[in-house]
C-alpha cells in the first residue's frame, strides 16, 4: 500500500469520524428534535424545575408528543411556569393530567412527563395543568440524608 493510498484511507476515517460525532452532538444538544410551531400550548407550574430547558421533549407512555417552548418565572407565587407545544395530532389529554419532571440518560437530560387522567374534557390552547410534580434534586436528597445521619449520631451519643 502507497503512501497516497494510506493518507486517502486515513482521511476518510476521519471525515466519517467527523460526522458521527456531529450527530452524536446533535441527539444530545436536543437540536435533532427542532420542528414547526405547529400545535397548542399548555402551560404548568413547578416549586423547581432543576435543570429543565428549553427545547426538553414532553412525552406521554414514553412517546414524545411535544417540547418545552418557554420557561418563565412568577414573582407573586414564586413558581416557574412552563410552557410546553404539544404536537396536533395529540389533542385527546385529559385536562386533569399530572405533569412531573424527570431525568433520563447519562448525561442527566430532563424532560417532563405527562401521566393523564380521567377527565372527559381535553386541553385546548392556552390550558393549564393544575397538578404537577417539581424535579428530584440530587444536592436535596443528598442533605437530607446526611442531616438525618447526623440527628442518628448525635441521638445515638447521648
Amino acid at each position: 500500500m502507497n503512501t497516497r493510498q494510506l493518507e486517502i484511507t486515513v482521511g476518510a476515517f476521519m471525515a466519517a469520524g467527523l460526522v458521527a460525532l456531529f450527530f452524536l452532538a446533535m441527539q444530545v444538544s436536543n437540536l435533532a428534535n427542532i420542528t414547526t410551531s405547529e400545535g397548542y400550548e399548555v402551560s404548568a407550574r413547578f416549586d423547581n424545575i432543576g435543570g429543565l430547558k428549553v427545547r426538553s421533549p414532553v412525552s406521554m407512555a414514553g412517546v414524545r408528543i411535544g417540547r418545552v417552548v418557554n420557561i418563565g418565572y412568577d414573582q407573586k407565587s414564586y413558581e416557574a411556569v412552563v410552557t410546553m407545544l404539544i404536537e396536533p395530532e395529540y389533542n385527546q389529554i385529559p385536562e386533569d393530567t399530572i405533569a412531573k419532571i424527570y431525568t433520563s440518560g447519562l448525561l442527566g437530560e430532563q424532560y417532563i412527563g405527562l401521566d393523564p387522567g380521567g377527565s372527559l374534557e381535553n386541553f385546548q390552547q392556552g390550558s393549564e395543568v393544575m397538578i404537577t410534580q417539581s424535579a428530584l434534586v440530587l444536592e436535596e436528597i443528598v442533605g437530607q440524608f446526611l442531616f438525618s445521619k447526623a440527628e442518628e449520631n448525635a441521638a445515638s451519643q447521648e
